[in-house]
Order: C-alpha cells, then sequence, then structure tokens
C-alpha cells in the first residue's frame, strides 16, 4: 500500500542575527539527515506534530521537514501541494521534494501551532497518488517577552510596630512565554530597594517586615520589586514594580503636656459655666490613638471642672461654683490628661497619661450687696394694724469698702397698697390689714443697692404667709329647697343641710346647729345635730295647710368651733307642698310659682283655655280673608297695571338701521279684551320670508310693514300658551340709512336652501367673507 512519508525533523535554534545562504541551507539538510523517515499506514495517519522555533527569519526560507510519497521514483513526476493554515503565507513547500520551509517568522503568543494538509498527485493526470494527509506544525517557545507587573503600581498598609515576617502585601508579574517549555516564564522576585526594613519570597512575591518601624519616626516607604525570568540566568528579561508602604497608627505614645504648670484668672463676677482657661497634652499617635480625657484629681478644689474638646483635644477648665475674692483668691488645680483607647500590647510602654499643675487667681470686682438668704418667708396675722412689722431683710456690700446698702420693694399696684420697706434697715411693714380669704400668701422682691455705685443691685424673693384667725363665720353651702307636704306627719326628715367656713382651723372645722330661740316655728319643725357638721330638719307636728300658711321661715344658728367661736342665722324657707307624705319636686316648684303669681291651678286652666279659643278664632280669620282675595282676584289682562315700556338703546355700532334709540309705547299692544276666542297658529314661515323681503323696500310708514305687525301681535293675543301682556320685537327692518338693508333672520325660510344670498356680492368689501361663506353654502346645497 502507497503511503506518504514525514520527516519529522528537530528543527535548529537559528540565532538571530543574519545568517548565509550556504551556512542555513547545509544545517538543514544535516538536520534532515538526523531523523529517519517515518512509514504511516493509510488508514491511520497519526501524524506527529513538527516543531519549529520562534526566530528572526533571514530573508531565505527556513526549511523544517520533508513530506514525501512510496511511489516517489525521484523523477520529477509527483507533486506535492501544502494546504491549511499558514500554507503560502508562513510555510512553503517544494513541489517536486516535499520539503517544508517557513518564510516568516512565528510568535508563538500570537499563534502556538498550525494545523496543514499535504497533497500528493500525479502531474501527467493530475491525480491523487495517496489521500491528503493531515499533520500539525508546533511553534516552539523562545525567551522573547518581558515579565510585566499588571496590577502596578502597588499601595499597601501594615500597621507600625509589627513584628519581623508580617505580611504587608504580594506583588505578581506575568511573563507571555511558554512556561511547559523552558524557563522563559520561570520568574524569580528580589529586593531592588527598601532594605533593611523589608524582604520578599524569591518565588512568590509576598513583601515581609523584616523590623519593627515607628510610623512617628517615618510613616511610608516606597520598595521597588523586580521580577527576572529565565530563574535569574544570564540573557533574562526582567521588570520592576514599585510598592508604596503606608505605616499605619497604632496607639504606642502616651499623652504629653508641654508645659508643667499653666497660669490663669477668673473674676469672682463670673457665673458658673465661664471658661477659665485651656490646656492641651500633646500625642503623637493620630485618629482615635490620640484621643484622651481630661481629669482635675480628686485632691483639688471642688470649685472647677474640665472637658475635652473633641476637635482640638483641649482642655477646657470651666468655673463649676462662684468664687470670691474676699474669701479666697487663689487656687491650685491637678489636671490629668489619659488615653481614651489604649493598646494592651504596649502596656508595658508605661503609663498612657500625664499630669500638670493649674495655677488660677481669683480677680477682684465690685460685687453687688448679698443677702443673708436668697429667700425670706414671714408672717403676720391676718386682719394687722397697719403699719404692724412683717420681717426684715438683710444685706452688705462683699467688698473691702463695704458700700451702705439701701433697700426697696419691686411695687406692683397691689403690692405697693399692702407694703413698704425701710430703705435704711430692710424692716418690711403692712400698709394696712390683710385678708387671709382674699390672698393667704403674697409674694415680695425686694432689691438692695449699693449707695456709692447704684449699678450694683440685687434681689431677694420675700414669701408673706397671712395667718388665719376666726373672723368669719359658718354659713349655709348653697341656698337650700325645702318643701313639706300637706299630710306630712311628726318626726318625718324634710331636709338635711350642712355648713362652710372660709377660715382655716388647725384642728379641723367643726359646726353646730339649731333654732334661734325666738323662732315662732319652733313649735311645727326641729333641727337635730348629727355631730358632723351636717343637721337635719324634722316636722314637729302633723298635717300642714297651705290655705292658713304657704312658706316658713326657719332661722338656724351654726356656730363654729374657733377661738372665740363665731355664730351665724342662716333662714331656711321650707313650702308648704301639695302633696300626700312623698315630695315631688317637680309638682311642688309648679305650686310655688303659682303662688307666686297669685294664680290657682283653677284659674291657670281657664286662662289656657282662653288662649286657645282666641288662637283658633283668629287663626279661622287669616283663613276666610285668603279665601275671599282668591275669589276677588283680579283678571289677568286689568287695565289698571301698570304700564310697561321697554327701550331700546344705542351701542354705537356700525349700521344706519340703529340710529332709531327713541322708546317706543307698547301699549297699543295690549288687549282690551278679557276672554278671547283661540285662533289656531298660522303658518307663516313663507308669509314671513315675503314680508320681510319686501319689508327691505319699505319703511315704518308702509301698509306692508304695518299689516306685518298687526298679524303678529293679533297671533300673540290669541295665543293661551304665553303670558299676559306679550310684546313681540321685530328687527325685520333696518332703517332707510342702511345701504344693506335688514340682517334679520325672521325673514328666514326654516331651510336656507330655497334662500339666495347673491345679493351680498352688492354690499361692498365689508361683507366679502360674508358672501363667499353663504355662496360656498349655496354651492354645496346645490
Amino acid at each position: 500500500m502507497n503511503s506518504l512519508v514525514l520527516l519529522r525533523l528537530m528543527v535548529m535554534l537559528v540565532q538571530l542575527w543574519p545568517c548565509s545562504p550556504s551556512t542555513r541551507n547545509s544545517s538543514a539538510q544535516n538536520t534532515a539527515q538526523s531523523f529517519t523517515p517515518v512509514r504511516r499506514v493509510k488508514r491511520s495517519w497519526l501524524w506527529e506534530p513538527l516543531f519549529v522555533t520562534e526566530e528572526q527569519i533571514s530573508p531565505e526560507p527556513v526549511y523544517i521537514g520533508q513530506v514525501k510519497s512510496d511511489l516517489d521514483k525521484e523523477d520529477g513526476n509527483l507533486e506535492y501541494i501544502l494546504a491549511g493554515e499558514g500554507a503560502g503565507s508562513f510555510f512553503d513547500i517544494d513541489k517536486y521534494t516535499g520539503k517544508i520551509y517557513v518564510k516568516q517568522k512565528l510568535d508563538r503568543e500570537k499563534k502556538p501551532f498550525y494545523i496543514l494538509t499535504a497533497k500528493a498527485i500525479n502531474r501527467s493526470t493530475q491525480l491523487r497518488v495517496e489521500p491528503d494527509s493531515e499533520f500539525i506544525i508546533k511553534v516552539r517557545d523562545i525567551n522573547d517577552n518581558e515579565p510585566q507587573f499588571l496590577d502596578g503600581p502597588y499601595v499597601a498598609t501594615v500597621p507600625e510596630m509589627s513584628p519581623e515576617g508580617t505580611s504587608v502585601t504580594q506583588v505578581t508579574a506575568t511573563d507571555a512565554d511558554d512556561p511547559s517549555y523552558g524557563n522563559g516564564a520561570r520568574l524569580l522576585y528580589s529586593l531592588v530597594e527598601g532594605q533593611p526594613y523589608f524582604s520578599v519570597e524569591p518565588k512568590t512575591g509576598v513583601i515581609r517586615m523584616a523590623s519593627g518601624m515607628d510610623r512617628e519616626t517615618k510613616d511610608q516607604y516606597l520598595v521597588i520589586i523586580q521580577a527576572k525570568d529565565m530563574v535569574g540566568q544570564p540573557g533574562a528579561f526582567s521588570a520592576t514594580a514599585t510598592v508604596t508602604i503606608n505605616l499605619s497608627d497604632v496607639n504606642d505614645n502616651p499623652p504629653e503636656f508641654q508645659q508643667r504648670l499653666y497660669y490663669m484668672s477668673v473674676s469672682e463676677e463670673a457665673p458658673v459655666g465661664t471658661t477659665v482657661g485651656k490646656v492641651f497634652a500633646e500625642d503623637r499617635d493620630t485618629g482615635d490613638n490620640a484621643a484622651m480625657d481630661y481629669f482635675i484629681e480628686a485632691d483639688s478644689p471642688d470649685v472647677f471642672n474640665i472637658i475635652t474638646n473633641e476637635e482640638t483635644q483641649e482642655g477646657i477648665i470651666l468655673l463649676k461654683k462662684r468664687v470670691d475674692y474676699e474669701s479666697k483668691r487663689r487656687y491650685s488645680i491637678q489636671v490629668k490628661a489619659v488615653n481614651r483607647y489604649i493598646d494592651e500590647r504596649f502596656l508595658k510602654e508605661g503609663p498612657f497619661e500625664d499630669t500638670t499643675i493649674v495655677k488660677i487667681n481669683v480677680e477682684d470686682a465690685d460685687e453687688p450687696p448679698v443677702f443673708t438668704l436668697d429667700n425670706y418667708v414671714m408672717e403676720i396675722d391676718e386682719g394687722a394694724m397697719r403699719g404692724a412689722l412683717v420681717g426684715a431683710v438683710t444685706a452688705r456690700d462683699p467688698d473691702d469698702d463695704e458700700s451702705p446698702v439701701r433697700y426697696s420693694i419691686v411695687h406692683s399696684s397691689r403690692l405697693k397698697r399692702l407694703f413698704s420697706i425701710n430703705e435704711h434697715n430692710g424692716a418690711i411693714i403692712a400698709t394696712e390689714p390683710l385678708d387671709r380669704e382674699r390672698a393667704s400668701w403674697h409674694n415680695i422682691t425686694v432689691t438692695a443697692t449699693e449707695t456709692r455705685n447704684p449699678e450694683k443691685i440685687s434681689e431677694a424673693n420675700v414669701y408673706v404667709q397671712v395667718l388665719d384667725v376666726n373672723d368669719n363665720a359658718p354659713e349655709f353651702p348653697k341656698n337650700y329647697e325645702t318643701f313639706v307636704c300637706e299630710n306630712a306627719v311628726s318626726g318625718q326628715l324634710i331636709q338635711s343641710i350642712s355648713a362652710v367656713d372660709q377660715d382655716d382651723s388647725a384642728e379641723g372645722h367643726h359646726f353646730y346647729f339649731s333654732l334661734a330661740q325666738e323662732d315662732s316655728n319652733s313649735s311645727h319643725f326641729t333641727v337635730k345635730d348629727n355631730q358632723d357638721n351636717t343637721a337635719g330638719i324634722f316636722t314637729a307636728k302633723s298635717g300642714f295647710s297651705r290655705q292658713e300658711q304657704f312658706f316658713f321661715y326657719l332661722p338656724i344658728l351654726i356656730q363654729d368651733n374657733g377661738t372665740p367661736p363665731l355664730t351665724s342665722t342662716n333662714t331656711l324657707t321650707v313650702t308648704v307642698c301639695d302633696c300626700d307624705t312623698e315630695v315631688n319636686t317637680f309638682y311642688c316648684r309648679y305650686g310655688t310659682f303659682m303662688y307666686s303669681l297669685g294664680l290657682s291651678t283653677e284659674g291657670l286652666v281657664a286662662a289656657l283655655a282662653c288662649i286657645l279659643i282666641f288662637l283658633v278664632f283668629f287663626l279661622a280669620i287669616v283663613a276666610i280673608r285668603q279665601q275671599q282675595q282668591q275669589q276677588h282676584k283680579k283678571p289677568p289682562f286689568s287695565e289698571k297695571m301698570e304700564d310697561f315700556r321697554e327701550n331700546i338703546v344705542s351701542y354705537d355700532d356700525e349700521g344706519g338701521g340703529e340710529e332709531d334709540t327713541e322708546a317706543f309705547d307698547i301699549s297699543a299692544l295690549r288687549t282690551r279684551t278679557v276672554m278671547r276666542t283661540h285662533k289656531p297658529r298660522k303658518k307663516v314661515a313663507s308669509e314671513i320670508q315675503s314680508l320681510y323681503r319686501q319689508s327691505l323696500q319699505v319703511g315704518p310708514d308702509s301698509a306692508i310693514f304695518r299689516q306685518f305687525i298687526s298679524e303678529k301681535l293679533e297671533e300673540a293675543n290669541t295665543d293661551p300658551s304665553v303670558p299676559p301682556y306679550d310684546s313681540l320685537q321685530t328687527y325685520a327692518f333696518e332703517g332707510t340709512g342702511s345701504l344693506a338693508g335688514s340682517l334679520s333672520s325672521l325673514g328666514s325660510s326654516t331651510s336656507d336652501m330655497d334662500q339666495s344670498y347673491d345679493y351680498l356680492a352688492d354690499w361692498g368689501p365689508h361683507f366679502k367673507q360674508l358672501a363667499g361663506m353663504y355662496a360656498s353654502h349655496r354651492t354645496v346645497g346645490d
């Protein structure tokens, strides 16, 4: 069986510089002779690929292998043809010998292999002598690509003071060469710049800390990493990348005061909360690691406070209590600054705090007078005589010169009437008797003013309590409404009463109830004291008569337990009611009302009956009169009704037909006939049209015009469906001053199809558009 023979040749590595054709040809021949032809069975072509090294090709093609058929007797009868990828462009075949040449430089990174097909045909018959055979040419790699850092430049951050060997970051370079062949893609990393602080792992590119570093000394480092292929052998390519390494802060520095002693001052007039001064402790760390809190040591005076300004990290000393120059003129406090967040890894470095001394001087100021108390509470009995002493206030000048003080009351109109003060000694006096029941407390504002400096004023509150005395007698809390039935029995409870007293009682109020001794009604009623500040009114006999006595007036004595006790007489009115034994309040009130009017029940019923009869009689008269008015109502066309007039108003519009603006009397249109016979309405559409056209040529004195008006008037008068006194207004005549004649629609027929509007064209340019509209309308209608 015939077959093709492929000579597998290991292509020599060709140097990049040009070589002579003789040398290249001899090399190719030697290479071809070093391989043995492989015979393949037709049915199982398993071509092992040919290899060609990517290289710089010289002007002459380079031989890489040969295909040959067993039927080739080297007589030139066979022709070899090469087809497939790169055939003719990158690869050529000698059609007589089957030798394959590469014509151009091959780049493995662009295409690593080519699939081609070899053919053998008979030159004479142009028929194939062998089946087509497919084979592969692989491009063998050479080190022609430099490493590249695709992710650079790199930026990394690592905490300061990190231990040796701490991983910082990893850099990675890539090489486009074939990693499976040779060392062209095998990279080694090295540190070009960055010793002795950092190191890099040669194979992985991991950068590590080589020693502990302090951010406060230097916070940023630039490290240069080199990647070299060929495992670092001579002739290798290399690339570098820059890595910026920043040191992040940790809390490894304590706060430190730059001053060991601060001097400050504060005025004795300064209010609580006044800023006295500021202190500052410097921390070389940043952010939260530099955050600190300030404290005042416990053994310092409790007069000042300190807070931390979160933005500036300053300690602000505030006045916690008022200071007095005359009492103490100098203070010394110890301030401590402590880190807010402490890293336990650095506790061995020492305490993260610092202290300083602050000396504060109190400045003297002219202070206002000072009262011995901020608030005074005084008492006075109510009803005390005018000029009675209520109490006294005292103030003094705290300064060394002790200026005299003058007192006064901040008066309202009411207080000015009740109190006064001695401006020299502060004694407060009641200017008139006080009534506790009106006001039990009085609030007074007293001022103290330096006589030498009137601007220095201070105030104090004085609360005056008016003490109660028993000067108000007890009384009924309300007006009692008491009824007793005519058939009441003896001993029946008809009313429970109580009392109130405006005075206060330290032991609580207790009231005593009784009937006045001179009471003439004592034989009819009795009072029983319940000993609980209430009493009951009972009947002392059975049966009462309204005719004999309608009202009973009981004088009730009420006595309190004050010192001295006070008694008052309160009158209780008892009304006799027409009932059995149980009182019906509503009915009894009604009886009382009638009694006050001097009427009996029978009289009231009679009066109401009279009123009702009068009302019915009045309504009957009104109804009869309304009926009579409807019967004698005037006819609908009475001649005595007022005349109706209608005016035609001029609006100064163009057109001579509107010059007639005089009012006209339409009384001639009225009818004197009360009852008319109905006449059917004529169909006058065509008649109106003819009269309209005739009216265009006549005036209002024409017989045709008068006939038109008379017929329309008669038609309106005989139409029962329209209101009386109907008036007809016609606009069929425009007046003799109009060249256009009438534009009224009264003469229009039911359909515009029968109407001719040709005359509009004769009216001039003002009616040109209107004539065109009706002319087109006429055309469409036709």
